[in-house]
């Protein structure tokens, strides 16, 4: 465990997980400073309840004798590692490491990690709910809304902290070891960040990176760039998947989730299909990556079949809304990228009048244009990324320009059938209209709640 009374310790941005580390560096003796580029008037809500603490604070613009002046620097995922003053700073020797790794060194009891390009959220919440009702004592953060410091006082050597964990967290761990890893996909996204799929994939490898021969490894043998983590992992391999039998793992057969816990022992029947309430082949996957990262932390069968039966799907992932006149309303804010989008059109056979759009991460829309000729009607497209999105998919589905998502929901009520689906899955971060993706679903889900639905926009 690292000593921090009396260290000086920079956190760089201030963010709910750089309040969180600033807050807690500053409760074990460190002197900390807060540096964050937005000015002061945008922080006015965080900055007295730092100031309270003796916390000092610098907003504004990051000063770079602010950042040599410190033992440690913690920083916070939104920021990128090739900010300036951190490139400078690194290069003089300075330890930078993010608010994920400086929890880790402080966490007792056992760690499960969960990342992913999608699913993490579902599957890290699932795996919370199953964890409790095996009554094991479980704790759950990280990129899911509690920052991993927040876990730390709670943390007892008997506890399990189950976090989900983005690549953002993870390129900036050193020390970091989960008992069990998981993987869940790896598919383009955050190319604006890591530049490259390459250096994207490897960020989200570092999951693993200090494992040994005592943890557990879970991947996804029906990704290609996920599975091909397992020649690089020091822990054991469990598989899972929904096209075969897998030597040790969870396979989908005779309409049964299976788990196998090694090569020649006896399966088990873990849950039906049908049980699972969750919409969508992606959903099944998820469920497969829980059943074997709760296994083999010692969760009952029974316990897992219970937690899976009651789960409800989170908000803002492939959530029902409403139906109106009809039409049913669906809100996947959290569908972010791509091939979150394309799971998302996957989940209904046709029908689909799909709200596209937002901050272009540097995607490729074209990706879209079988699965949107196969099922979708229309596309209704909002945000700073529309006329990159239109000029992939021209000529695939009828486009509708919409700037905002009032006019996009309007638009796409106005023209669906009863027996068709308004779905909300934008393939693009929320930043451009939104503060975040949460944000984004709410307000479709106000608009569609309002009940200015189907009568008044088809009159309008």
């Amino acid at each position: 465990m690292m000593e921090l009374k009396g260290k000086k310790v920079l956190v760089v941005g201030l963010g709910k997980s750089g309040l969180a580390a600033a807050l807690f560096l500053r409760r074990r003796g460190a002197q900390v400073t807060v540096s964050d580029v937005r000015s002061a008037e945008a922080l006015a809500r965080d900055i007295p309840a730092l100031l309270e603490e003796g916390i000092m604070v610098e907003t504004g613009g990051h000063g770079l004798l602010t950042f040599r002046r410190q033992d440690l620097i913690v920083v916070s995922p939104g920021v990128p590692l090739d900010t300036p003053e951190l490139v400078q700073v690194r290069n003089f020797g300075l330890p930078v490491i993010g608010e994920l790794e400086l929890a880790a060194r402080f966490l007792k009891g056992r760690l499960m990690a969960i990342t992913g390009s999608n699913g993490k959220t579902t599957t890290t919440s699932l795996l919370g709910e199953i964890m409790e009702a095996a009554g094991l004592p479980t704790l759950v953060g990280g990129n899911i809304g509690v920052p991993v410091v927040a876990l730390i006082d709670e943390s007892t050597e008997n506890s399990w902290s189950v976090l989900e964990v983005s690549s953002f967290q993870l390129e900036t761990t050193d020390q970091f070891h989960p008992n069990i890893a998981v993987i869940l996909n790896i598919t383009p996204d955050h190319l604006d960040r890591h530049g490259t799929f390459e250096n994207y994939a490897l960020a989200k490898e570092r999951i693993f990176a200090a494992q040994t021969t005592a943890d557990s490894l879970v991947l996804n043998a029906d990704n290609v760039r996920a599975s091909a983590a397992a020649a690089r992992s020091a822990a054991p391999v469990y598989w899972f998947s929904l096209e075969r039998r897998v030597p040790q793992g969870a396979w989908v057969e005779d309409g049964f989730v299976v788990f196998r816990a090694a090569k020649g022992t006896a399966e088990e029947r873990v849950i039906s299909l049908n049980n699972i309430p969750l919409k969508g082949e992606h959903n099944v996957e998820n469920v497969l990556a829980a059943v074997c990262a709760a296994r083999l932390a010692g969760a009952p069968a029974e316990s897992i079949r219970m937690a899976v039966e009651k789960f409800k799907a989170v908000e803002h992932r492939l959530e029902y809304v409403a139906t109106l006149n009809g039409v049913e309303f669906y809100n996947d804010s959290k569908a972010t990228n791509v091939d979150a989008t394309a799971k998302a059109i996957a989940a209904f056979p046709a029908g689909i009048h799909l709200i596209l759009g937002g901050k272009d991460k540097n995607s490729d829309y074209t990706q879209l244009s079988q699965l949107l000729r196969e099922r979708v009607r229309a596309v209704y497209t909002i945000g700073s990324a529309a006329a990159k999105i239109e000029s992939h998919l021209r000529g695939v589905v009828p486009l509708h320009s919409c700037e905002t998502l009032q006019k996009a929901v309007q638009a796409a009520a106005s023209a669906a059938h009863p027996g068709e689906v308004v779905l909300l899955a934008p393939a693009c971060s929320s930043f451009d209209q939104f503060e975040s993706y949460e944000h984004r679903g709410r307000v479709f889900k106000e608009i569609v709640n309002e009940g200015r639905g189907w009568k008044v926009w088809q009159n309008a």
